[in-house]
């Protein structure tokens, strides 16, 4: 599971900073100054737990006899996932907003925070999982 798990870190990293470049290069003179602020913060976020998922997936690695097959990290691994797409996602979407003639922001301004709530559930299980899960070498 782990590596599935760090897979997915590297490549929503390495989309971030595709994602940065394009938002630093192109995208600055494509949309509104504050336009462009949403998008650095969906991919600041990304690219943060984009490697909380990579760290998770190495801790899941290093205690893997300890953890055994916990659900608490496939639950954490899928929040900082689905944490991703909404948050971020969204932002990525209300970025584009203005260059669209549709008015969609209405309907994808409320995924944002259901993304946020999605990392806070992500780090307060894996939290639990250390907690619960005393290892000591």
């Amino acid at each position: 599971m782990h590596r599935k798990i760090i897979l997915w870190g590297l490549l929503l990293s390495l989309f971030s900073v595709v994602l940065g470049a394009f938002g630093a290069h192109a995208l600055k003179n494509i949309v509104p100054a504050e336009k462009l602020t949403i998008f650095e913060t969906g991919v600041r976020y990304q690219f943060l737990h984009s490697f909380a998922l990579i760290a998770l997936a190495l801790y899941t690695q290093q205690n893997n006899a300890a953890l055994g097959t916990h659900k608490g990290i496939g639950w954490a691994s899928n929040l900082f996932l689905l944490g991703i797409l909404c948050f971020s996602g969204s932002l990525y979407l209300l970025t584009f907003q203005p260059l669209c003639t549709y008015n969609y922001s209405r309907l994808i301004g409320p995924i944002t925070p259901i993304g946020g709530l999605c990392f806070i559930l992500a780090w307060a299980i894996w939290m639990r999982v250390v907690w619960s899960h005393k290892v000591d070498k």
